[in-house]
């Protein structure tokens, strides 16, 4: 059998696999557990605190620093009040095509890398290589930042890391980084007649969105001279204010929902200490000497560090080689590339499939595109010798 078709086997088998975010993954990673060991991988599950998801990290050769990671998430986004031609779960051919939710989204890439397995533990390792499947990816990044704090306890030291994204192929060494936020303001309710008397938390939040626009374009001047994405400087967006009960109430609390999107983690820094000392030293004391119970209280959704390009990256330099490509580019889309390279890791992105097909019914990978990913990681064998 060829490795291509053990692959679409085994794309199939994960497919069936439901792994929506909101439920476990448990079953998949035990699947994949398996198949690895069966070809002498050595493969540790590390679960997170209900016990009910995993992730998988499994290495190959030698243990010692400088492996080459081999990663992808686990879990797929609902196919809730989708029109899909086909079971979402049953995975299906059509014209080269492989459908079913996750194809491309990413399981198309860890069928890729596990179906190669079995021939790099034929070779004299001299280097290892390593599986990271986690959990979450799509609701935050949940077990890959998980799997960072584990890679640090146990003193494991990849030196490169491939993140099997749908980038059809392409060689991504870039892309911006999401931080959720919902800020919260507990004022003190009271009649609109005497607003003296009250804390208004509507108009307080208001004041904080009124700073996030400032801040907003102070952005713009902070661009790198050479940034590359579009737009090239980090961006706020506020999402929604809610507040207020009736005409005639000064509302009591009140929430500001937004997000930025840095091209470099230092923007982060830049916004999250000039909001800490705008609410500390102008809206708190303002807001309690009314009312001492009042506060601002931000609620952290997600940080997920973006991906930096750098002029010296291995990861982007080994997978060009093994591509052949000439070039490279950066996205809009985020991935857990940045967590990886948090740990010291040179990182790319590069799987099969394309970004247009993910999250959408009728999600699919081309039998092309999974044949071209083997093609890279058949080629990966000659420098892991």
């Amino acid at each position: 059998m060829s490795v291509l078709e053990d692959t679409k086997i085994l794309l199939g088998e994960l497919i069936s696999f439901p792994t929506v975010s909101s439920d476990s993954n448990l079953d998949m990673i035990k699947h994949l557990a398996d198949r690895l060991s069966a070809c002498g991988v050595e493969v540790e599950i590390w679960h997170n605190e209900t016990g009910t998801k995993a992730n998988l990290f499994a290495t190959l050769g030698p243990k010692r620093d400088g492996g080459i990671v081999l990663s992808g998430h686990s879990d797929v986004v609902p196919v809730t009040d989708q029109d899909w031609s086909s079971d979402p779960f049953k995975m299906e051919e059509r014209g080269g095509k492989w459908y079913g939710r996750g194809t491309c989204d990413m399981k198309g890439f860890i069928a890729a890398a596990v179906a190669m397995a079995p021939n790099y533990a034929q070779l004299d390792l001299q280097r290892p290589v390593h599986f990271a499947f986690t959990y979450d990816e799509e609701v935050g990044c949940f077990g890959a930042r998980a799997l960072a704090d584990t890679l640090r306890e146990k003193d494991i030291n990849p030196a490169v890391a491939i993140i099997g994204e749908p980038t059809s192929m392409r060689i991504i060494e870039g892309h911006k980084g999401c931080y959720e936020y919902t800020t919260h303001f507990i004022g003190l309710e009271g009649h609109g007649s005497g607003p003296d008397r009250g804390v208004n938390a509507v108009e307080y939040a208001v004041r904080y969105v009124s700073k996030l626009l400032e801040l907003k374009m102070d952005l713009q001047q902070r661009a790198p001279a050479n940034s590359r994405f579009e737009p090239p400087w980090t961006t706020i967006n506020t999402g929604a204010l809610v507040g207020g009960v009736a005409h005639n109430v000064i509302p009591g609390k009140a929430r500001v929902e937004w997000e930025m999107r840095p091209v470099q983690k230092s923007d982060a820094d830049y916004v999250k200490d000039e909001l800490h000392k705008f609410c500390a030293h102008k809206l708190i004391p303002a807001m309690q000497a009314v009312h001492p119970d009042a506060a601002i209280e931000t609620e952290v959704i997600g940080e997920v560090d973006g991906l930096e390009p750098m002029d010296d990256n291995k990861a982007r330099d080994l997978v060009m080689e093994l591509t052949g490509a000439n070039g490279t580019d950066v996205v809009p889309f985020g991935t857990e590339a940045g967590i990886f390279q948090d740990l010291g890791m040179s990182v790319v992105v590069c799987g099969p499939g394309s970004i247009e097909q993910a999250h959408k019914p009728d999600e699919y990978v081309s039998e092309d595109q999974m044949a071209q990913c083997l093609d890279m990681l058949g080629r990966l064998s000659a420098k892991l010798i």
